[in-house]
């Protein structure tokens, strides 16, 4: 199946043009139809078909908006509306994002492109978009109240601004902001250079994803937006582990992860199996002498991170946030700690009063990584995904970062389980028990000693 046709097939069409819009300059000609996305997969690439070329990104579960070029100018058009997110199978959200998807479509051009972004407004309030991290006019910036009127319902209005420097950044409102972004309301933008860049290497595979997080309480489907820090749902673009799709590179490639976080909390990003650097910031590229390799770098909340290495370590690497509340996805917070509590003689008193009890935590929770029990509607089992050995015992910011000798270049499907080769993977001792060994105490080594002080008369006072 060509590249074009597997586009066309994965965007759900285009709506109809919006009439009666108010638009900022009457000079443009016709409003570019919007482009919309319903699948949850991860698109394959946008490869550029008009303007600068530039080896493009691809987003996990995610895509990339296609634009129309209008007299030399990039013009994109983004719809804020309500949308229904599938998290997980069967785990759907109710959201607000942009032409059918939260996170929106990830925003592509090459530095120095003239961009032209039509904004319309179906949301039930008011909005604006601010252009995380660009330099622009200040009139641009997204900011509703300080620099601009806020968008109405019904209404599109138009940015206009030059992609000045190359990075990583986002979108997402300035109005109403803790209700709006609290319901999804956020995208990545990425700017190429337009030639070869000191401290921009050319890599083999570039992929980008948001962090964020919900509160929706199991059986609800619409997220807690006054929710401050008991978040629930910690997600990749909008998904839980294990419906967040993996990154399948080929083995030696040279690539480039770009991640975003629009949570409230920060996010220690780690990856197994390799060291990278991390080659870009909020601020921009990153000059080489400020780099060292790192295996888990921080993205604070609001900021960026774009990290580099090279996929030379074949397998099924993991990938995930490093606070391991981040990787269980639905849980109680109010869970008391049973590890050691004794329940002999109990249980079965217990549950001729409550039948459907069940003995959990007494030895710890790996138990909940193999049960499949009733749990509310609309919700996500907690520590699911199974790999080639059993439970995986994880969720929310998890994913898998697969290395191959045999993926082709620019293949991004998924080659399914690590084939070990023998005598490679952990596995049981069935020998003798091994001798200990202590370390013996020297003959001239004195026993410590110690005199405790205690302070008197005048010392004691303050």
């Amino acid at each position: 199946m060509s590249l074009l046709n597997s586009r066309r097939q994965f965007f759900a069409g285009a709506a109809a043009s919006v009439a009666g819009l108010a638009v900022a300059r009457s000079a443009m000609a016709a409003l570019p139809e919007p482009v919309y996305a319903t699948s949850v997969d991860t698109a394959p690439p946008l490869m550029p078909t008009t303007g600068r070329p530039y080896n493009p990104v691809v987003t996990l579960n995610g895509w990339t908006l296609p634009w129309k070029m209008n007299n030399g100018v990039k013009e994109f058009h983004l719809v804020a509306e309500p949308v229904v997110r599938e998290v997980s199978p069967g785990f759907k959200v109710n959201m607000w994002g942009y032409n059918g998807q939260s996170p929106g479509p990830t925003i592509e051009v090459v530095e120095g492109d003239r961009v032209r972004i039509f904004v319309t407004n179906k949301l039930p309030e008011h909005t604006t978009i601010h252009w995380h991290g660009q330099r622009l006019p200040n009139g641009m910036d997204g900011v509703g109240g300080l620099n601009q009127p806020a968008i109405p319902v019904g209404k599109t209005f138009v940015y206009e601004f030059e992609a000045r420097r190359p990075g990583t950044f986002m979108y997402h409102p300035h109005a109403d902001e803790m209700v709006q972004m609290a319901m999804g309301m956020m995208g990545m933008w990425v700017t190429h250079p337009k030639a070869k860049h000191p401290h921009i290497s050319e890599v083999d595979r570039d992929f980008c994803f948001l962090l964020n997080a919900f509160d929706v309480e199991p059986g609800s489907k619409t997220p807690k937006t006054a929710t401050m820090t008991d978040f629930n749902i910690w997600c990749m673009n909008s998904r839980v582990f294990p419906a967040i799709d993996t990154l399948n590179v080929r083995l030696n490639d040279r690539v480039r992860i770009r991640v975003g976080n629009l949570t409230m909390t920060n996010h220690p990003i780690h990856l197994h199996g390799h060291e990278f650097l991390v080659t870009g910031t909020d601020g921009g590229p990153t000059p080489p002498s400020t780099r060292w390799y790192e295996v888990t770098t921080d993205v604070a909340v609001g900021q960026m991170r774009q990290i580099e290495l090279i996929a030379d370590e074949e397998g099924d690497w993991a990938m995930h946030c490093h606070k391991s509340h981040h990787t269980m996805n639905a849980m109680g917070h109010d869970v008391p700690t049973m590890i050691g509590v004794d329940h002999r003689g109990m249980i079965n008193k217990i549950q001729k009063v409550v039948p459907d009890y069940m003995l959990m935590g007494e030895r710890g929770m790996a138990d909940m990584g193999e049960m499949q029990m009733p749990i509310p509607d609309n919700t996500a089992p907690m520590m699911t995904g199974t790999g080639q050995f059993g439970p995986l015992e994880m969720g929310g910011m998890f994913t898998v970062f697969k290395v191959r000798k045999d993926q082709k270049p620019g293949d991004y499907k998924d080659p399914g389980h690590y084939k070990f080769p023998e005598g490679t993977v952990a596995r049981e001792w069935t020998g003798g028990p091994l001798p200990a060994v202590r370390p013996k105490a020297s003959a001239d080594t004195a026993p410590a000693r110690a005199t405790a002080v205690k302070p008197s008369g005048a010392a004691m006072k303050h």
